[in-house]
């Protein structure tokens, strides 16, 4: 079984409540067909009630039925959610009028729905730009407590299966934070340990990448890396984490013995935090392309609840995918 069928296959019967806000969306609507016939998530589609099902018949879909389908012109809770919104973002000089017009907008309406609890996340992107997805989750869902970063993990799977935990690895951040600080970079490796074990099924042991390996290079840069391991400790003092390494010495067990003899992950790292974006995003590319890897992501991490954008070039397979990664990260919150 590869990784996506696992992901997929713990999903199920979990019962988890996933809201998809482009749901008359033609990919979004097929997928949530499949999402429902292998009971990998209760659905909430957010759209024209007769659009979706003039569209379902049309198309054949014979599990839309068990959806929830929420209008949000014709929404009878209208009030309900501009209310909540407003109390929300009032000090942010949003007037009850405006909240009123935000709640037809299905981004929104889809993170309201997730804030009150009727939702445990939401996967959208296919009509929409990635910052008009993460704006309403940043506004109203926020980040998780003790966390300030959200991050972007891909879940790197390789043909070689010598690396990291028989080739799947995480890298973090891939997506969203250009420079983190040290206490970012502290969270980022929380949060992708978090993603390894419950999403990926892994259990994490965690690398703070650099072009040092425990004190070879003086630089403040590798003073980061070092206040961002021990603030990680402290968050976690049972996480298994070391730092800082370079990339060889992190997942190359004889170079990480002769370069870190008294790690206790050298050389079998299956999470890398670099040190920035840059850094993180060259590196997965270059990993995809040459190593002809697997890369699932970005998935969101560092949210109070799981909000994950698509490519708006993504297949119905995709989405059906990111329902299960977004499942699985609700079932570890």
């Amino acid at each position: 079984m590869d990784l996506i069928q696992s992901i997929r296959k713990r999903a199920i019967g979990t019962n988890k409540r996933i809201v998809l806000p482009e749901g008359e969306e033609e990919r979004t609507l097929r997928a949530a067909d499949d999402v429902l016939g292998e009971n990998i998530a209760q659905l909430i589609l957010i759209g024209n009630e007769a659009a979706i099902k003039e569209n379902a018949s049309h198309w054949d879909l014979k599990n839309i039925a068990k959806a929830t389908i929420i209008d949000p012109i014709n929404n009878p809770r209208k009030q309900y959610f501009a209310d909540i919104l407003f109390e929300i973002r009032k000090n942010k000089g949003l007037t009850i009028e405006q909240a009123l017009k935000l709640v037809e907008d299905p981004l929104y309406l889809a993170v309201l729905l997730i804030k009150t609890g009727e939702a445990d996340g939401e996967v959208a992107g296919a009509n929409n730009a990635t910052g008009d997805v993460l704006r309403p989750a940043f506004q109203i869902v926020k980040t998780q407590a003790g966390i300030s970063a959200v991050s972007g993990a891909f879940i790197m799977v390789l043909k070689d299966k010598k690396f990291g935990q028989d080739g799947v690895l995480i890298f973090a951040d891939c997506a969203v934070n250009p420079d983190p600080t040290a206490r970012e970079l502290a969270e980022i490796a929380v949060a992708s340990a978090h993603t390894a074990k419950f999403i990926a099924g892994i259990e994490p042991r965690v690398a703070m990448l650099s072009f040092s390996t425990k004190g070879s290079a003086k630089h403040p840069k590798v003073d980061k890396i070092v206040e961002a391991l021990a603030i990680a400790k402290e968050m976690n003092p049972d996480l298994l984490i070391d730092g800082e390494l370079q990339a060889d010495a992190a997942i190359i067990e004889a170079i990480g013995r002769k370069k870190a003899p008294g790690s206790t992950i050298a050389g079998t790292a299956n999470v890398l935090v670099f040190p920035s974006l840059e850094s993180g995003n060259i590196a997965y590319k270059l990993v995809q392309r040459m190593a002809d890897a697997e890369a699932i992501g970005p998935v969101l991490q560092g949210l109070a609840a799981p909000i994950n954008d698509l490519s708006r070039g993504c297949s119905v397979e995709d989405i059906v995918n990111l329902v299960a990664i977004t499942v699985n990260q609700a079932n570890g919150l």
